[in-house]
């Protein structure tokens, strides 16, 4: 059985306030805060690259736990924007902690439903392989690629990197079911051709409408109902999607976790920026939901016991 146990975090320093871009792009604060639910943005240095925050988000790690280097056996790298396209944001990783050769490294190019996509592939990888100690990093860092003068993705994203510890035969999270889905045919309405470029419509609808049936889906799968999940961790891609999917679902506002407002919408860092804060509250026998959706158009939820 493979668990979460420990999850490290970093966020940069730098912010920009999008209370100082109104006037630019003619809006006001109550649609920066209602609608958008991001106030200030955090920046890397333009120097730091994908690996750079992984590296941040294990000190972080280290600070949390006792975990021996040499005992980790695998180490996956979800980034949309690597270091470079040769080689793998991993290998790059590795080098840097010093990880053993004979841990195994690889990168998966997904973006927001990443995080959840990537829990089945750790899990299901290090229980095929008999591993006990493994580390799934999440770092995209959006700034490098964002049109600061477009307003549909300026005022948006933030920087971030986590990194998910995830152990056999411990206590933690235990994932009891997954649910995948892709919509390829909208693959242009998010897309990186030099700079990104949303068409925020078409996702909202996309996302309103595909992932309250994913979830319902999900549940069936696994017999159980909405009031039996304790805490609902969907990814924060605006204020107004979470609300909207809560709205839709029919979930108590009370269990719904929100928190973007100070660093944006961190692509496939959200979900676990958020279970890094909670982590060590979720009692034994809670069960949590998560569900990451956007670019692909991909989306993927789960959910998770405490044991």
């Amino acid at each position: 059985m493979i668990a979460i146990t420990k999850i490290g975090t970093y966020l940069p320093e730098k912010k920009i306030s999008n209370l100082d871009l109104l006037d630019k792009f003619d809006t006001d604060e109550g649609f920066v805060r209602d609608k958008i639910g991001v106030v200030s943005r955090t920046r890397k240095q333009p120097a730091e690259k994908a690996s750079d925050l992984c590296v941040k988000a294990f000190e972080d790690l280290m600070s949390k736990s006792e975990l021996n280097i040499d005992d980790i056996e695998c180490c996956l790298v979800v980034t949309q924007n690597p270091d470079f396209n040769i080689p793998h944001t991993s290998a790059i990783v590795h080098g840097a902690l010093n990880l053993p050769e004979n841990c195994a490294c690889f990168d998966i190019s997904l973006g927001c439903s990443g995080y959840v996509y990537s829990l089945s592939i750790v899990t299901a990888f290090m229980q095929a392989n008999g591993m006990s100690q493994g580390l799934l990093f999440t770092a995209d860092p959006y700034s490098e690629i964002i049109d600061e003068n477009d307003k549909n993705t300026a005022l948006i994203f933030g920087d971030g990197a986590t990194v998910t510890l995830l152990e056999s035969a411990k206590e933690g999270l235990v994932a009891l079911g997954f649910e995948f889905g892709s919509k390829g045919a909208g693959y242009k309405n998010l897309i990186n051709d030099g700079k990104l470029s949303m068409n925020g419509r078409a996702v909202f609808n996309f996302t309103a409408a595909t992932i309250p049936v994913s979830v319902n889906q999900l549940l069936e799968k696994l017999n159980l109902t909405k009031e039996q999940i304790d805490r609902w961790y969907l990814h924060q891609g605006s204020k107004y999607i979470v609300d909207t999917i809560t709205m839709r679902l029919g979930l108590d506002k009370d269990k719904v976790v929100f928190d973007m407002y100070e660093y944006g919408n961190t692509v496939s860092s959200s979900i676990p920026l958020l279970l890094s804060k909670d982590l060590e509250n979720i009692n034994a026998g809670e069960k949590i939901a998560l569900s990451g959706f956007g670019v692909g158009l991909s989306w993927a939820s789960a959910i998770l016991e405490m044991n």
